[in-house]
């Protein structure tokens, strides 16, 4: 329900979240009220402009592709401030393009706005979150571990072997929250695809086939992203400055 009584509640929730961060000292609370502020902007431009796009194929289209384009540049900041965090953008398109290009041709995803418009923005930040942790976690474990990196090196192993050998143990923890969630749904929680479902008048069969569509997606799509980030962090596109 909108009104006074949901702005008391954000804004407590708000400071709550600050004031744990900022006293357990486990990160900055200005960057919590940050991007609270900025959720609030952002969805409150998006509920006005959304009505447009809806009402238009090429106005979709342009959205799903600003979309990808804010995920690649938050991705890129995530991984690297280096300008070669550009390269984000080819593991998040590799795991989107193939397989929402699927779902489209099949029909399993009605080519209408209202359907592509919040599957793509599900698939796009899946792929995001998964490419961000892999690099990440790519990055940090060639610096911790140099010393192994460079003693493959003197085996006689190629850049990209070497640094496959140290990357790949660990990029599948960036799946750690795509593969709970999916082993979860329904018993720890109700994703808001279903609910979405469930609050538009749609069955309850068709929210979980709906829901189960969107997890396997995203289980393939995140791991075709990390997947791709591990071999660009191998082959050096993706590094810190």
């Amino acid at each position: 329900m909108i009104g006074w009584q949901l702005a008391a509640v954000l804004v407590l929730l708000i400071v709550a979240a600050a004031v744990v961060v900022g006293v357990g000292r486990i990160g900055s609370w200005r960057a919590v009220v940050t991007a609270a502020v900025r959720a609030v902007g952002q969805l409150a431009v998006v509920s006005l402009v959304i009505v447009l796009v809806l009402r238009s194929g090429w106005l979709t289209a342009a959205f799903v592709l600003f979309m990808f384009g804010v995920a690649t540049w938050t991705s890129a900041r995530r991984i690297t401030k280096a300008r070669q965090g550009r390269w984000a953008a080819v593991s998040i398109a590799g795991g989107v393009a193939p397989i929402f290009a699927l779902l489209l041709a099949t029909r399993v995803v009605p080519m209408a706005p209202v359907a592509i418009i919040p599957i793509a923005g599900i698939l796009i930040g899946g792929a995001m979150t998964a490419t961000s942790l892999a690099g990440r976690r790519a990055l940090d474990e060639l610096t911790a571990r140099r010393g192994e990196y460079e003693a493959a090196l003197a085996l006689g192993f190629t850049d990209q072997d070497a640094a496959r050998l140290i990357v790949r143990p660990t990029a599948g923890q960036a799946l750690v929250p795509a593969l709970d969630q999916t082993r979860t749904v329904g018993l720890v929680t109700l994703p808001g695809t279903f609910v979405g479902i469930l609050l538009g008048g749609g069955s309850p069969i068709q929210a979980g086939a709906t829901q189960l569509l969107v997890l396997i997606a995203l289980l393939a799509i995140e791991g075709i992203a990390v997947l791709v980030t591990v071999e660009l962090v191998a082959g050096q596109k993706l590094v810190r400055p």
